[in-house]
């Protein structure tokens, strides 16, 4: 067959990408609200900066735990239906977080978090691809990554003033009715049956798209090292004495407003490939002044930077997983993705808590402990780089050859 070069009447803004696209704002205003207050919540109760570690990271083991269960079921079950069944479950969750008092009950919500997680944000990610025209995935996905880039500029602020105005589990529970609501909003999505036949059985080939593997990895590596930022900057703030910390991730956000659609288009006119690798140099960047940033107008210019570097190259790999193979394979494709994106929030909140236990115990310093832990992350999304970089040209050809199918 030729290859399908689109018409000018592909849009990106169709029915069901607005309702998706909404769907997934109010799903991560109240996820970015407990991102940023689980760690601080978990040093209220009396957690080191190991055991924040293992909290903040903790609910990748049970969302890697549904991995092989998710890929098979999205791409044999309505994919809009399996999706209300895993926002219910974050909705209970984030209920539970109100009532716990100690480590091991946020824990517990933790992994039950991570089983919601697991389902929710593949099957945001391929009912989002599904609904854009072939040629304009790239940029269609950089649309789609506003919804978290608002609810990133105002989800951590307002979280982080909550806490400190009505305290932690009164801001849980408000974070549960955000949950409650893109419960009910999930009911609006629209989604085709899937053409299947036979049983519902779960093996390899469906919970994996081996197509995706090396950028999975390639994201993995960059995880690592973004997860110590949304993990550790709010207490770097609060113990370097800057208020207002929150203007990290408002700062953050606005940029990638500005930056996410902007990528898109350049990605979609000259390569993901050539795209990607400026976003890691700038990542690498974003590292290092972060660790030196002691001040509010450093955080915010930090934020900027880090917006920028991470902004351009995940949402791009994420598209470019999804380029990979073909749109029946896309469920398995995002379960993949995000396999990548669980190990690197199982691994990385627990390696710069360990990081910043060991410099703190030598130099007896907590915020020489953190910074140093940013350049240590440094060492990942180089590797990231260099992975990439070496098998870019590999993985254009294989989407080259899969649109002329």
């Amino acid at each position: 067959m030729k290859q399908n070069k689109g018409t000018s009447n592909e849009r990106i803004w169709s029915k069901s990408f607005i309702s998706i696209f909404i769907v997934n704002f109010v799903m991560s205003m109240g996820q970015f609200m407990m991102n940023t207050l689980i760690p601080k919540y978990a040093y209220q109760l009396g957690g080191t900066a190991a055991i924040t570690g293992v909290v903040a990271g903790v609910f990748a083991v049970t969302a890697l735990g549904i991995r092989p269960v998710a890929g098979p079921a999205m791409d044999f079950f309505r994919k809009n239906r399996l999706l209300s069944i895993s926002v219910g479950i974050i909705t209970v969750t984030f209920i539970f977080y109100g009532f716990a008092r100690n480590i091991g009950m946020l824990i517990a919500a933790r992994l039950m978090h991570g089983i919601g997680i697991g389902m929710s944000a593949p099957l945001c990610l391929a009912i989002a691809s599904n609904s854009l025209p072939d040629s304009k995935i790239a940029s269609g996905l950089g649309m789609f990554s506003l919804g978290g880039a608002i609810a990133t500029a105002s989800g951590p602020t307002l979280g982080l003033k909550l806490a400190a105005t009505i305290g932690y589990s009164n801001t849980f529970f408000i974070c549960a009715s955000l949950m409650a609501a893109s419960f009910a909003l999930t009911f609006m999505l629209k989604n085709d049956t899937p053409q299947v036949s036979g049983r519902f059985r779960i093996n390899l080939k469906q919970a994996l798209a081996p197509e995706v593997l090396l950028p999975t990895l390639v994201m993995f590596f960059q995880i690592i090292a973004f997860s110590g930022i949304n993990s550790f900057i709010a207490i770097f703030g609060e113990k370097c004495g800057v208020e207002d910390i929150g203007l990290f991730f408002t700062a953050n956000a606005l940029t990638l407003l500005l930056v996410r659609p902007v990528s898109g288009r350049i990605a979609d006119r000259y390569g993901i490939d050539k795209t990607i690798i400026p976003g890691f140099i700038l990542f690498i960047g974003a590292l290092i002044f972060i660790s030196f940033s002691r001040t509010l107008p450093m955080f915010i210019l930090a934020g900027v930077v880090t917006a920028i570097g991470f902004g351009i190259s995940e949402p791009l790999l994420q598209a470019m997983n999804m380029q990979l193979v073909p749109k029946a394979r896309r469920g398995a494709a995002g379960n993949t993705n995000y396999l990548g994106i669980d190990f690197g929030f199982l691994i990385g909140p627990t390696l710069a808590g360990a990081v910043i236990s060991v410099v703190e115990n030598s130099t007896g310093s907590e915020i020489q402990g953190i910074a140093v832990m940013y350049r240590v992350m440094i060492i990942p999304v180089i590797v990231a780089l260099v992975i990439f970089a070496r098998n870019r040209k590999k993985l254009r050809e294989r989407i080259r050859a899969l649109r002329t199918e």
